[in-house]
């Protein structure tokens, strides 16, 4: 009853009510942003959410963040490496997890629920075997139970492993409150925010790639296949 039902609720009445609480705080942060940023304040990207019943796929969605990197390029019109464009404001975002805010919104509309698996890549979707897509039978959340356990200081498999844990354990509002305290403690001690020695965490198909999981022409192809995912939305 509660995961079918209760929970879309709690996930409404919530999500309004920390829009509107904390509007101060986000127009703060937009027009901070737009200066800090140059320009737009908001990261928008394509996300996987929850299968369609009727369509058997996976619902793509338009996540909404705050930006933490800028859009410089180089001379060629190429985008710099992300150390370059992660300034300071950026890494403060990230580090308080403020650029998570806006996904409130994402919340409110249904594309989300405060608690579940967090939305990965389209293109990490297509590097997923059918088992690791089961995740996608809920919400992604605003955060999870791989969250609270080791975030991005955790491998690929270890997130989808806790992922699958969150369903097949079965959802309840004592588990969705116990692990929405623990991300506050999370947020708090400001822990686990990146992967440790990197800016941004690797891609799941790059991760594949390194550990030789995956060849070239499948790489490639997986590529392309979630471009068209895509460029269809």
């Amino acid at each position: 009853m509660y995961a079918n039902f209760f929970k879309r609720i709690i996930d409404f009445t919530l999500s309004m009510i920390a829009l509107m609480v904390l509007s101060p705080v986000l127009l703060v942060l937009m027009i901070v942003g737009a200066i800090a940023m140059g320009g737009n304040p908001f990261f928008i990207q394509m996300r996987p959410g929850k299968i369609n019943k009727k369509t058997g796929k996976e619902k793509i969605f338009k996540l909404v963040k705050f930006r933490t990197m800028s859009n410089k390029k180089d001379k060629d019109g190429n985008l710099l490496p992300d150390e370059v464009r992660l300034n300071k404001y950026g890494k403060l975002l990230r580090a308080t997890s403020f650029d998570e805010l806006p996904e409130l919104w994402n919340i409110l509309k249904g594309d989300m629920s405060i608690v579940g698996p967090r939305p990965q890549l389209v293109r990490d979707m297509t590097f997923m075997s059918e088992e690791q897509k089961r995740r996608h039978l809920v919400r992604p959340g605003l955060t999870g139970l791989a969250q609270v356990n080791g975030r991005n200081n955790i491998t690929w498999e270890q997130k989808f492993e806790y992922d699958l844990q969150y369903i097949d354990s079965g959802i309840t509002f004592i588990g969705d409150m116990k692990i929405i305290f623990q991300t506050v403690g999370k947020v708090l001690k400001r822990s686990d925010t990146v992967r440790e020695g990197t800016v941004s965490d690797v891609d799941f198909g790059d991760w594949l790639m390194a550990e030789g999981k995956v060849d070239q022409e499948t790489y490639n192809a997986l590529q392309i296949e979630a471009q068209k995912l895509m460029s269809n939305m």
